[in-house]
This record gives C-alpha cells, sequence and structure tokens, in this order.
C-alpha cells in the first residue's frame, strides 16, 4: 500500500525540489519550501511543525491571522515550535482595508501590486509597532507582476513594477525582497518563468538586494526552480485537496 501521510507527501515534494535542483545545477539550500495551509485545520499544521516546516502561507487574512496566534498558544503551552519561530506570509490578492491586521502577523506578502498597499502596509506596520503588537520592524515585500496584463488575476503591469519597487525603497519599515507571479492560464510555465527571471535581472539593476522570486506551486514547480525560483508556495501535493469549507 502507497504511503499516503502528510509526512510521505512533504518527503516527496522535498525530493521532487532536490532532484530539479540537480538537474539544473543549483543549490538545494537555494530554494524555500512554503506550505500553504489554506483552508487546512491547525492540527495539520502542528503536523507540519513537527516535521520541522516553519514556513507557511495563507491566502486569507483571517484565517492565517487565527492560525498565527493559535499557533503560539500551543507553542507557549506545549513548546511545539521548539524556539524555531514560524513565518507566517500572505500570498493571496490583498485588500487595502487588510493592510493593518496583516501588519500585525505577517512576516512578508508575496502580492504587492499597487501603489495602494504599498501606502497602507508601510501604515499599518508604524501602527502595529506603535501599538505594540508588532515587534519586528521589518515587512518583507515580493511585487506581484502580471505577466499576461490581465491584472484581475492580481499582479501589477510590468511598466509599473520600477515605480513600485522605488516606493517600497523609500519606506520606513518595507523590504523590497524581489518578484511574485502566477503564469498566466493556459501559459507555458518554461515561458512564463524565463519571462520573470528576465525581469527579476531588469530588477536587480537598481535593487540588487531584490533577489529573490517567488515562483511555482505543486504542479509547475520544476519548471519555476529551472528559471531561478527562490521560493516554492506548495499545498495540494503535501496537504492534499483542500477542506471543502
Amino acid at each position: 500500500m502507497t504511503d499516503n501521510t502528510i509526512a510521505s507527501r512533504y518527503q516527496a515534494t522535498l525530493d521532487r525540489i532536490a532532484q530539479a535542483c540537480q538537474r539544473v545545477g543549483r543549490s538545494r539550500e537555494d530554494i524555500t519550501l512554503m506550505v500553504v495551509t489554506k483552508f487546512h485545520p491547525l492540527d495539520e499544521v502542528l503536523e507540519l511543525v513537527r516535521l520541522g516546516v516553519r514556513t507557511f502561507g495563507e491566502n486569507r487574512e483571517q484565517e492565517a491571522r487565527q492560525k498565527a496566534y493559535d499557533l503560539l498558544e500551543r507553542d507557549a503551552a506545549e513548546h511545539v515550535l521548539a524556539g524555531i519561530p514560524a513565518e507566517w506570509s500572505m500570498i493571496g490578492q490583498l485588500q487595502r482595508n487588510k493592510c493593518n491586521a496583516v501588519a500585525r502577523w505577517a512576516h512578508s506578502v508575496h502580492s504587492v501590486d499597487s501603489v495602494s498597499l504599498v501606502n497602507g502596509l508601510e501604515r499599518g506596520m508604524q501602527r502595529a509597532l506603535d501599538d505594540g503588537s508588532r515587534e519586528n520592524p521589518q515587512l518583507g515585500v515580493y511585487l506581484q507582476v502580471s505577466l499576461d496584463g490581465d491584472t484581475a488575476r492580481g499582479g501589477a503591469l510590468e511598466s509599473d513594477i520600477a515605480e513600485l519597487a522605488d516606493l517600497v525603497d523609500d519606506s520606513d519599515h518595507l523590504v523590497l525582497r524581489g518578484l511574485m507571479s502566477v503564469p498566466p492560464l493556459d501559459a507555458d510555465p518554461s515561458v512564463a518563468f524565463a519571462h520573470l527571471y528576465d525581469l527579476s535581472q531588469q530588477l536587480r539593476t537598481n535593487h540588487p538586494y531584490a533577489t529573490e522570486i517567488s515562483a511555482g506551486m505543486t504542479g509547475d514547480m520544476e519548471e519555476a526552480i529551472a528559471h531561478g525560483s527562490t521560493c516554492i508556495r506548495v499545498g495540494t501535493a503535501i496537504l492534499g485537496p483542500r477542506p471543502t469549507h
């Protein structure tokens, strides 16, 4: 019988990443695996924690905030994190009115695609620091770029990336990490990720420290790794289909 546990699927994902790195001559240490836990319960997060996972991605602010809080509560009672903090990132489309809330729990935001979000997150960070609900004075920012110009699916136009990057740099509490994108519907992932890599290289001309690329999910992680991704966002391959609620 095939082993189909979270632990086995997690290991299989690690193996896929390692093999993809080997095929293209990249170091495995260059790749962060972010486990996407949208709709999955805290018990499954705890199982991942026991496997050593500390990097989590969420698509919805309220759900992410609750899980981050609940995990800290469990850690206070049972020391489940063993002294290694969990990092929660917002990876879904973000509404401006959620910026204050996100600033209170997020390690990074991978879906920044407008001036209003940059400004909103900067204000949210300042408020969170002022009221004591956050200690870390920096929030990592990935600019989400639309590779086909369909901004309704999330992502800024390529022509707007330079302005957004400069705005992040001018802020007090936001740190530009790099770019994020999802391949357009029905697009060849390899072509999309190759173009994203080119955009990343252009960004580094004026922002040399913005070296990260958040790209690749369950179905296309190998293509993303082949084209420079530094953060793979995987949910289904590890946790299985999302619960329907």
